[in-house]
């Protein structure tokens, strides 16, 4: 049988140090990197993917997003504040309505290659 723990497995015991060091002095800061995974987390739960999607669309208020959902408003009003504080989504007041929109097209760009690469893997 084989073990796909050997496939990864590297046999040599020498450092390439010319290449390790080429992507050390490209490699952004830690911190940058951990924002990086932070926003991925963002996108690790589905019903804020729905939303996104939803916002592609349009731009709309809790109560339009909820009942396309099926879920409730106070549920959209928990995942909207998850994606504007992660700068997602942003909002803007109509008399007592409030409406959300993405924040920017880096939004749209993001989600949609994610769904290129899910779509050229099936």
């Amino acid at each position: 049988m084989h073990d796909k723990r050997e496939e990864m497995k590297c046999d040599c015991s020498i450092i390439h140090e010319e290449v390790v060091n080429k992507v050390r002095q490209l490699m952004p800061p830690e911190e940058k990197l951990y924002d990086l995974a932070d926003l991925f987390k963002v996108f690790g739960n589905s019903t804020r993917i729905r939303i996104i999607w939803a916002l592609f669309e349009a731009e709309m208020c809790v109560c339009d997003i909820a009942y396309l959902l099926n879920m409730s408003q106070s549920a959209i009003s928990h995942q909207l504040r998850v994606l504007k504080q992660s700068r997602l989504v942003k909002r803007r007041r109509e008399g007592k309505v409030v409406y959300y929109s993405l924040d920017d097209k880096h939004i749209e760009l993001i989600f949609n290659q994610g769904l290129i690469h899910i779509n050229e893997n099936m």
